[in-house]
């Protein structure tokens, strides 16, 4: 494309368009960043923040708790709210709150602190979410999009496989509070150029938010992610711990938390459904345009992200705790090894607009998860006691470099046919979607890992006859309990090798079997996006 033809598509869109859009682009990706990067290196931190600020377990598990609770609970109404209040001028509230939030957690004295901070920080990221891919499929037309969702997509999953190594770094040279203040200086650059190069959005006339609508979607996501999230550590049908909401208690071996949490979110989110529908039916404010469902690549597009969401990055939470305990690598030099996946999420990006052009982006969409599905299927077959964590870095790269087409041109697509003045509620709708996806796929896959651990460890241990059998339970429960973290402690008792030998491996059978299984729900995922209608071919647009 000549700078003439560039310049005259530019001054055919309508007024308020982005002058400069590359460099609109670059201004949403850096705010975007920082919400992957704070997800992606908590993780490595908590070690630290364990010892420094004397968190308990109960704490620890609510840093991200907090976080993933109010983060998918207010994505839908976020993105309503972009569209009514300005997606840039949301966008920018945004960012300030979420580094707001950064600073009160780089310099909480005591967990509440530092658990109040976290809350904060979502709410600025499930205000800048939904709105970056709205101001996204507003902005750019056409293969622009293609480039722009690609390089959402690249930035997402490369800053994904950085943040641990950034986080690593940054605990180990300096403190794990810098992991939180390094968000300051790249907020302020994302607010200048957010100010400086993305136009100023129309927005509607606030003539109401439908308050029943955020409550029962709030409350009926946070119930259901919260209930998805405990039932590893309370038991997802019978309590495995005691713990109580308000004055009721749940005390083994009675009924879990969790299945009660999930049944209470699933009936609020029936209930938010039905009251939508009304709302959409006496043509009265609503949360969500139920009518944005007939658009069949909109309902088809949030419905594969929901299922790819299952095992897209299920691989990610396995292999970080595979590697420490089986191979006794720090977090500095396991999230390196992570970080080869951006070398794949980088590459696509590049080509996004190529490929789009080729194939279509739908094309390119089920062409990302045909990558995702061997990367991952590669992952598993690379994992082995003996062979070097490295071996992982080719199939890493290859799911990079699907992570990269899938991730972000799946939003395009779904977005595709979506009315503008729709486009944040839209964005809202799948973003929610595949948020739900990756708590539910963390879940089942957690379930996957450690009960496989738990069955084969079991298994392997009995054939150890040294052992009494209380002894033999002893060493499944603490291995299994620590996330396999014991295995490193169990290696300096010399008469203890047969326990590790055998920690191990069954370590390995179960991530290798987990890795698989997320391959499975891809692929599942990869079966839905064929309810998605072709993409029109670029000879007949350009005939048009």
């Amino acid at each position: 494309m000549t700078t003439a033809t560039a310049a005259g598509e530019f001054a055919a869109q309508e007024s308020g368009r982005l002058t400069r859009p590359w460099a609109g682009l670059f201004a949403l990706l850096s705010g975007v960043s920082l919400i992957v990067l704070d997800g992606s290196l908590v993780n490595i931190l908590i070690p630290s923040m364990v010892s420094d600020l004397n968190l308990n377990r109960s704490q620890v598990l609510w840093c991200n708790s907090a976080y993933a609770l109010v983060f998918a609970g207010l994505l839908i109404t976020a993105g309503r709210l972009g569209d009514r209040i300005g997606r840039r001028r949301f966008f920018m509230i945004g960012t300030v709150i979420f580094m707001f939030g950064s600073v009160i957690a780089g310099a909480a004295p005591n967990p509440g602190i530092l658990i109040l901070a976290r809350v904060i920080a979502a709410v600025g990221g499930a205000m800048m979410l939904p709105t970056s891919t709205a101001i996204i499929n507003v902005e750019f037309t056409g293969e622009r999009r293609a480039i722009a969702f690609g390089m959402f997509g690249a930035v997402f999953g490369g800053m994904a496989a950085l943040g641990p190594v950034l986080g690593g770094w940054l605990t180990q040279d300096f403190s794990w509070r810098w992991a939180f203040y390094v968000n300051i200086p790249v907020g302020l650059i994302s607010l200048a150029l957010m100010f400086k190069y993305i136009p100023v959005s129309a927005k509607e006339k606030m003539d109401g938010l439908d308050p029943v609508g955020v409550f029962l979607s709030a409350l009926g996501l946070g119930s259901l992610i919260l209930g998805l999230i405990d039932g590893q550590q309370y038991g997802w049908w019978k309590a495995l711990e005691a713990t109580s909401i308000g004055p009721i208690s749940f005390n083994p071996p009675g009924l879990s938390v969790a299945p009660i949490a999930i049944a209470f979110g699933i009936v609020l989110l029936i209930a938010f459904g039905f009251w939508e529908a009304h709302r959409n039916r006496q043509n009265k404010v609503a949360l969500v345009n139920t009518g944005l469902f007939k658009i069949r690549r909109f309902t088809f597009g949030s419905l594969t992200a929901l299922v790819v969401a299952l095992g897209e990055f299920g691989v990610l939470f396995v292999l970080p705790l595979w590697i420490e305990a089986v191979h006794g690598y720090g977090p500095l030099e396991t999230g390196a090894i992570l970080a080869v996946l951006a070398v794949g999420t980088f590459i696509s990006g590049g080509l996004a607009r190529k490929a789009a052009a080729a194939l279509g982006a739908t094309r390119l969409v089920r062409a990302g998860m045909i990558f995702e599905i061997i990367g991952v299927i590669g992952v598993g077959c690379a994992m082995s006691t003996s062979w070097s964590p490295w071996w992982l870095a080719p199939p890493l790269i290859l799911y990079g470099l699907g992570l990269g087409f899938d991730a972000a041109q799946l939003t395009n697509v779904a977005l595709e046919d979506v009315p503008v003045d729709q486009s944040g509620s839209a964005s809202s709708v799948t973003s929610t979607f595949r948020q739900v996806g990756s708590a539910l796929g963390a879940a089942m896959l957690g379930a996957v890992l450690f009960s496989t651990f738990s069955g084969t460890l079991t298994r392997d241990i009995s054939k150890e006859t040294q052992f009494s059998a209380e002894q033999q339970q002893q060493i499944v429960d603490t291995v299994v309990n620590t996330s396999g973290q014991a295995i490193i402690a169990y290696e300096k008792i010399p008469d203890d090798s047969a326990v590790v030998t055998d920690a191990k491996q069954s370590y390995t059978d179960a991530a290798r079997y987990t890795a698989f299984s997320a391959a499975g729900l891809v692929a599942i995922g990869l079966i839905f996006s064929l309810g998605l209608p072709r993409d029109e071919r670029p000879d007949r647009k350009t005939k048009k």
